[in-house]
């Protein structure tokens, strides 16, 4: 295995679940840490690197809607979750000396910056770590879909999404122990099968920008810079 990353600029997905650790609600610092370190090893690798981080562990806006709220309301709700685990990210990002920057869809200059093509490319080219925050900024829009449009926007080589497994499997492992690990896919597969990687939004702006999507687990200590240099247990969803 070679030491030299596979890819230079990347997009890591991470779901708010995965903030809460063993916790039932809310960040877990620790959890945050550890992710934290994930992507400074990244960093000193010289991979380039954007975050885009879901609200579930504090917010889901369907939750809302699917008591009779309105939906739009609550994924505004949502947006504002993945704020807070973009600034609890961050934080402990800084505590690693590693330069990060947040940049919110929806504006709120007293909290971080606001996000635009430009400040993003503008932060990748300084060596700042970029955590994208309030979604794609719209309603009936998920993180998912956020990750992929960030993607494209920054020109992301990849998509690394963190899952709470290994790879995308022939059923959910956890109830199946039979299931195998799918090593490699096509966008279209994922969609043709029905596969809960991404929202089919994502997979399909992903195949339109031919951006790979790499999926492994989040939990794994070092996968991350482990997988950028092309060993580890994931599975790629790609066209190539």
């Amino acid at each position: 295995m070679s030491l030299e990353p596979v890819y230079k600029r990347v997009l890591l997905k991470a779901s708010g679940e995965a903030l809460m650790g063993a916790q039932g609600f809310g960040i877990d610092v620790a959890v945050a840490d550890r992710i934290a370190s994930d992507i400074a090893e990244a960093r000193h690798m010289g991979v380039e690197v954007g975050v885009v981080v879901g609200g579930g562990n504090i917010f889901r806006g369907v939750a809302v809607a699917s008591k009779g709220g309105d939906r739009v309301t609550g994924d505004h709700m949502g947006m504002l979750g993945t704020v807070i685990n973009a600034l609890a990210l961050a934080t402990s990002l800084r505590k690693l000396n590693i330069d990060t920057v947040v940049l919110s869809a929806i504006s709120m200059p007293e909290i971080c910056e606001s996000f635009s093509q430009r400040a993003t490319l503008y932060h990748l080219s300084m060596g700042r770590v970029v955590i994208f925050a309030g979604g794609t900024g719209n309603p009936f829009f998920t993180t998912d879909s956020a990750a992929a449009l960030r993607a494209a926007e920054m020109g992301a080589q990849a998509i690394f999404k963190g899952t709470q497994v290994d790879g995308i499997y022939t059923a959910d492992p956890k109830k199946y122990p039979d299931a195998t690990r799918l090593d490699r896919l096509t966008h279209q597969e994922v969609l043709d099968r029905g596969l809960a990687v991404m929202d089919v939004a994502a997979v399909a702006l992903a195949r339109e920008n031919s951006i790979p999507i790499i999926v492994f687990s989040i939990h794994e200590k070092g996968g991350f810079a482990q997988i950028l240099t092309g060993g580890g247990l994931k599975t790629i969803v790609s066209d190539n």
